[in-house]
């Protein structure tokens, strides 16, 4: 796996690549915690290119067993021989073996791959049992059923782990335990800094700095409003670039295609701020819109000037 090209690496990003960068190569495995959007699972990704093995990607699930990460019996392969060499003697034998096949944690562990497991937290805590042997140890315990091996594997040295989730409160995550969360070193990811966002946004969407400048702020003040708000992220200031970019639009108060995209894509769900029982938020991301648009007027103005 190779670094990607169109990584933004700003002094913000960088920060975080070179910590956890610090932590892999001295064996210890790196836990991205964050909110949504925070770009948890791109940094996991980069990181792991950096590494230069190869990568094993495992997303959290609710469903997940044990075997799930190790491997299972998925079968049995039967042979037969019959054996008629003498004419007047028939001999017959007959053999029925279990089939196992490892599934990816084994395949990483033995081979010195590095795993991604996105969002571990999906998954119930005792799924994730089987890795607090292979983080502390070096051990991954099997079933008997592998019919390899002594019951376990000694994980390789080049085995490097890189896990990501999202904060507890959110729907779908388990809390894990104590035990395994002791065996990470936790890194806390925040939203980007905005020369960061802005970066990012035009690198995938292809719009233009000025407009960019526009779409990010608008975001980060919509993302200030109510208590403990994450959203919007950097995924609305995305989609609202993309469009106005295969529309030939801008992100000004007179461009209509401006006006409708920043309202569907800003207004929904992204905060629990209401009046009355009413939600408020399209009515807070016109506020936005006007305040950074008028902002950047009145600023331009005095550079022409």
């Amino acid at each position: 796996m190779e670094a990607s090209d169109g990584f933004v690496c700003t002094p913000y990003v960088e920060s975080y690549v070179e910590r956890a960068l610090a932590y892999l190569e001295a064996g210890y495995p790196v836990h991205l915690s964050g909110p949504a959007g925070t770009g948890k699972t791109t940094l996991a990704f980069h990181v792991a290119a950096l590494l230069n093995r190869p990568v094993t990607l495992i997303h959290g699930d609710d469903e997940f067993g044990s075997s799930d990460l190790v491997g299972r019996d998925s079968g049995y392969n039967r042979q037969k021989v019959v054996d008629n060499y003498i004419h007047s003697v028939l001999k017959t034998e007959e053999v029925m073996r279990s089939v196992w096949v490892d599934n990816r944690l084994t395949t990483a562990c033995q081979n010195g791959f590095t795993l991604i497991y996105d969002e571990f937290t999906r998954s119930r805590p005792e799924a994730n049992n089987v890795l607090l042997s292979v983080l502390e140890e070096g051990i991954l315990n099997l079933p008997r059923l592998r019919g390899v091996g002594q019951g376990y594997l000694e994980v390789s040295p080049h085995f490097r782990a890189i896990f990501t989730s999202n904060p507890e409160e959110y729907a779908g995550t388990h809390k894990t335990q104590d035990a395994l969360m002791d065996r990470l070193i936790t890194i806390q990811l925040g939203h980007f800094d905005r020369e960061t966002e802005i970066r990012v946004a035009m690198a995938r969407s292809g719009i233009a700095r000025d407009d960019a400048e526009v779409i990010v702020d608008i975001v980060r003040e919509v993302r200030g409003v109510g208590v403990s708000n994450h959203r919007p992220t950097i995924r609305a200031a995305i989609a609202v670039s993309k469009v106005l970019v295969r529309r030939n639009a801008h992100a000004r108060n007179d461009d209509p295609v401006f006006l409708w995209v920043c309202k569907d894509v800003l207004s929904a769900n992204t905060a629990k701020v209401t009046k009355g029982g009413e939600s408020v938020m399209a009515e807070r991301v016109q506020e936005a819109m006007h305040k950074v648009c008028g902002l950047r007027t009145g600023a331009d103005r005095v550079r022409g000037g």
